[in-house]
């Protein structure tokens, strides 16, 4: 075998003639020759057998060739083996001046690190900056970069901390208190004896077991009523709101079993239209709405001496004995709790900056009364009369100070969002790409592959869900995914990896994020020390911190159906969200023309099921009025119905692809209702839309840099985030509208339960129009683009629509405000 070598400083190159497979030694600069690096293999050979004295060179040429690893251990170096991939036949290779020990061929240079140049390897490789995306690297966090991050407060610090966190509590340890002193009152009525000789029975219940209330399901703290017979229990709230006769939580519900109608359906497709055409991949019939089934519901009150019975069967009692109050802390535990508060806050003067800091401290203001809100670290979010918080406080992450803090703190404390940008700044870079997360993913043992590697992804067109793989995913979320109709396919993955999988298989990126978030104190998921959560026992039943990650699909323009949102809703902690990654999938003149004939489907459908009842006693000149004032197409007849959806489809054809007929791993998708059930839904259809070669004149409308009156540059999502002042009137927005939302199958509402728990409102910019003029509220809304980190307050209703592929991370936190 004829072996050239050829050097210089950094660059390795090696041209092999023959068999390849040899592995190849590094050959120093003194020597000349190519031939002595050959010769010198067989030299070290035979030194091995020598043993006359000279043990030592021998072991010195053993050493030559050997290199410290990671964790400092000698290892086998090969002149030309790529870190990246460990092969050694890619050709040219870079090697690291710093490390010395790191080489990386060029295609790996191009693909998994396109932004950066050879001689930015051959200065400080990834490994030696900290964000190599290897499959070793990405497994490993070396524990000398993981104390870097994490928040040391010195001894005075904690003290103020922890005095901050008391007086912040104080008021919910005297509300707690008087609950109880209530309940006990009440208790000693039934009981004809005073309160001090009131006796309660203690319930056994470990630290990391939650009880629950039967009546409302949120969790039981401490006092509650539980049945001797059949441990029914039931919270105080719901107690005083059986005794004055106005249960919120037992109210009458009704129970809709959504039925699906069939993929025609999705679009407004006529009935047989495609069947009439002879082009259609396949043909479900479109079945009616399902009638509502009504739940039974039995009179269920108090007695008049205020004891309560146990609810009957059906509501899960067993309707024969008397609800008793039971206690799970020691009873004396609140109030002593109390006492010690007070004493506390006595002897520590909590700072005036940290509790109340003045609205003139915070200089937020003078820069809004001066540059009218000009200033890098404000952000108009809303356009409310009269109101002093429409602008959002927005520093950027490598601004920010150790005294920012507690103009965090000035922010945070009112209940506001609060956007922190270029988080990513402040990290080691390590790369967000889905195909390198996917490289982490290909070495989880196959014992917990299935689990990981088949995911459950849900489609935002009808919300049902689709089992698929996560490269299969991660493809579709680079390259876009339509429909056989034209339609752009939505996805999303909610909580993959499971978070408490996700830093065990994916602990750098785990340790990215956490090293991306601001203002430790408050957000550190484990070290936070003004993180409430971080306070609670071990042993005791914790929320679940996260990280949780976000991954949809996403197109800019407001499609109105199939959407990539996630939908009106709020949390009972705090969380901050990161977008750490984002994908354009541009549309061309033929995606958008087919969009905009499918709109127009979608329009005669929503006229016709959503909108028929504001018109159900109106005459027909009121009937075309109101649609006007709606901004909806009137159309005068069924037969004008189907004429425009028959010529809104004529530009659109469909084929089946006779290579489709072979097995296929994506070709049968298992598609799960909301209802449990599953049904098939084919795929793997070749869509064909005859070609136009006139461009839309809307092109730039779908795929532009405008959305909805935001500049969408960089950016990846759309937020809108309800102050919690506003929550009964956006509830009652809900209630009245809510039959002109969509939600399981694509079909119309039948019910509402709680307008947000519910999760199946999104507020498109016609209903946050109507929202603002019916009832004068109105959210903040904002773009997060990459890198942004989005403090969402605990009680705060929003919604997030997604611009294109975006990757999201969410951490929960219990944080003292």
């Amino acid at each position: 075998m004829a072996t050239t070598i050829t050097r210089n400083e950094n660059v390795v190159k090696v041209e092999a003639e023959g068999d390849g497979g040899e592995e190849q030694n590094e050959v120093s600069k003194s020597e000349a020759e190519p031939k002595e690096g050959v010769q010198k293999k067989r030299g070290r050979k035979r030194c091995r057998k020598v043993n006359n004295g000279n043990t030592g060179n021998a072991i010195k040429s053993q050493k030559k060739n050997k290199v410290p690893d990671e964790n400092g251990s000698l290892i086998k170096a090969d002149p030309v083996m790529c870190h990246q991939c460990h092969r050694s036949d890619k050709g040219r290779v870079v090697r690291c001046q710093k490390c010395i020990t790191k080489r990386y061929c060029v295609p790996c240079m191009k693909r998994w690190y396109p932004n950066m140049t050879e001689e930015m390897f051959a200065e400080c490789c990834p490994v030696c900056q900290g964000n190599c995306n290897s499959t070793h690297c990405l497994r490993y966090v070396h524990p000398n970069v993981k104390e870097k991050i994490v928040p040391k407060p010195d001894d005075d610090q904690k003290v103020q901390y922890s005095i901050y966190m008391l007086h912040v509590l104080l008021p919910v340890l005297k509300r707690l208190n008087e609950q109880h002193m209530k309940e006990i009152a009440i208790e000693s009525t039934i009981q004809g004896s005073s309160i001090s000789e009131v006796h309660l029975k203690e319930v056994n219940c470990s630290l990391d077991k939650q009880m629950h209330c039967g009546c409302c399901k949120t969790s039981i703290f401490d006092l509650h009523r539980s049945c001797p017979s059949c441990h029914y229990n039931i919270c105080l709230q719901c107690c005083w709101e059986l005794r004055d006769g106005n249960p919120q939580g037992n109210k009458e519900e009704v129970i809709i079993e959504p039925k699906d109608p069939g993929p025609e359906y999705l679009h407004g497709i006529p009935k047989g239209f495609r069947k009439a055409l002879k082009k259609t991949c396949y043909v479900e019939k479109a079945a009616e709405d399902p009638a509502p089934k009504e739940k039974q519901t039995h009179d269920w009150s108090s007695l008049v001496d205020g004891r309560i019975l146990c609810p009957p069967k059906s509501m899960g009692g067993c309707g024969c004995g008397i609800l008793e109050l039971m206690h799970i802390k020691p009873l004396d535990s609140i109030s002593n709790l109390l006492d010690k508060a007070h004493k506390l806050l006595k002897m520590h003067q909590v700072e005036e900056d940290m509790h109340e800091m003045p609205e003139q401290c915070c200089y937020c203001s003078s820069f809004l009364k001066e540059s009218n809100g000009g200033d890098q670290q404000l952000c108009k979010a809303a356009s409310r009369e009269n109101s002093s918080d429409n602008y959002l406080y927005c520093p950027r992450a490598i601004d920010i100070q150790h005294g920012d803090l507690k103009h965090f703190h000035w922010h945070w404390s009112k209940g506001e969002p609060v956007i922190v940008s270029n988080v990513l700044e402040t990290t080691l870079g390590l790369s967000w790409e889905p195909k390198v997360m996917w490289r982490a993913f290909r070495q989880i043992p196959n014992t917990k592959q299935d689990k990981l590697l088949d995911v459950v992804a849900i489609n935002c067109l009808d919300w049902c869900e689709v089992d698929i793989n996560v490269h299969q995913f991660f493809t579709w979320y680079s390259k876009g995914r339509y429909d056989t109709e034209g339609w752009p396919e939505i996805l999303k993955l909610k909580d993959w990896p499971p978070s408490n999988l996700f830093e065990e298989w994916l602990p750098r990126h785990g340790f990215e994020f956490i090293t991306s978030l601001p203002f430790k104190e408050y957000t550190h998921p484990r070290d936070g020390y003004l993180n409430l959560a971080v306070k609670l026992p071990e042993e005791s039943c914790k929320p679940d911190m996260g990280p949780k990650t976000y991954i949809a699909y996403g197109v800019s323009e407001e499609l109105g159906r199939g959407d990539s949102v996630t939908k009106l809703h709020c949390h009972k902690s705090d969380v901050v969200n990161v977008l750490t990654h984002t994908a354009t999938v541009p549309l061309n003149s033929k995606h958008c023309k087919s969009i905009n004939e499918l709109k127009k489907l979608h329009m005669i459908q929503d006229q016709k099921e959503l909108y028929v009842d504001n018109t159900k006693d109106a005459t027909s000149e009121q009937v075309v009025g109101l649609k006007k004032q709606e901004g909806h197409k009137t159309i005068s007849n069924q037969s004008d119905q189907y004429l425009l959806k028959k010529e809104s489809c004529e530009g659109v054809e469909f084929d089946i692809d006779k290579k489709d007929k072979r097995k296929r791993k994506d070709s049968i998708q298992r598609v799960k209702g909301p209802d449990g059930n599953k049904r098939k839904k084919k795929k793997g259809r070749k869509q064909v839309i005859s070609s136009d070669s006139e461009e839309l004149d809307n092109l730039d409308d779908i795929s532009g840099s405008c959305v909805d009156g935001f500049d969408l540059g960089d950016g990846g999502a759309l937020w809108d985030i309800f102050r919690r002042e506003d929550t009964p009137k956006l509830q009652e927005y809900l209630k009245k509208h809510f039959k002109e939302f969509r939600h399981a199958f694509c079909l119309p509402l039948q019910q509402v339960t709680h307008p947000i728990h519910d999760q199946t409102f999104y507020l498109t910019m016609e209903h946050k129009r109507k929202l603002k003029e019916e009832f004068g509220i109105e959210a903040w809304s904002f773009v997060q683009k990459l890198g942004d980190a989005v403090f969402i307050p605990a009680g705060c209703a929003h919604q997030v629509r997604n611009l294109k592929g975006s990757s999201g991370l969410d951490v929960v936190g219990m944080n003292c405000s």
